[in-house]
């Protein structure tokens, strides 16, 4: 069910990595160990609207669309650590849309994630917005043979959703 008419209002941080035979396999992979491997993906551009709330991972409907803003870095080089993360920057006035980055390379982690947060930051200057705190996650492996990670923000709808769990976070 699609709600075109009308914002998303709720969202989620997911994230996982995972060993396959294939790039294409360790993505299935990492997808499942994020909690979102059942369903099918509709990439977005990044923009968290107004009055979006954080809320808890949910179980999705297996076959659903999912709106989401992700990251992702498969390799088969084995030893190279490769990261994939997401930040969302929210405006204090959530009146005012926020933005989400994506971000993978092979690096560690913490450059991974200190980047995307970097960008997250930039995009709001961008826009003029001074007030905003920046919320971020990532996940990071070793290649053994051939891996993926991936980081994304789900964004999902109230009435959608069902019950859920409002995440109460220090930003």
């Amino acid at each position: 069910m699609f709600l075109f008419d009308k914002n998303p209002d709720i969202f989620f941080i997911c994230s996982g990595s995972s060993e396959g035979n294939s790039q294409l396999t360790s993505f299935d992979g990492a997808l499942l160990a994020s909690g979102i491997g059942n369903t099918n993906l509709i990439k977005l551009s990044s923009i968290l609207p107004p009055q979006c709330r954080e809320v808890s991972p949910l179980d999705l409907t297996p076959g659903s669309f999912i709106p989401i803003a992700y990251a992702a870095k498969s390799s088969e080089t084995k030893n190279e650590v490769i990261s994939a993360a997401v930040a969302i920057a929210i405006p204090d006035n959530r009146d005012l849309n926020g933005v989400i980055m994506e971000y993978s390379n092979s690096q560690p982690l913490e450059y991974v994630e200190a980047r995307v947060r970097r960008m997250a930051s930039e995009a709001m200057a961008m826009r003029g917005i001074d007030e905003y705190s920046v919320r971020s996650e990532g996940i990071e492996t070793t290649v053994k043979e051939c891996a993926t990670v991936f980081a994304g923000v789900v964004l999902n709808y109230k009435e959608v959703a069902g019950e859920y769990d409002v995440v109460h976070r220090e930003l």
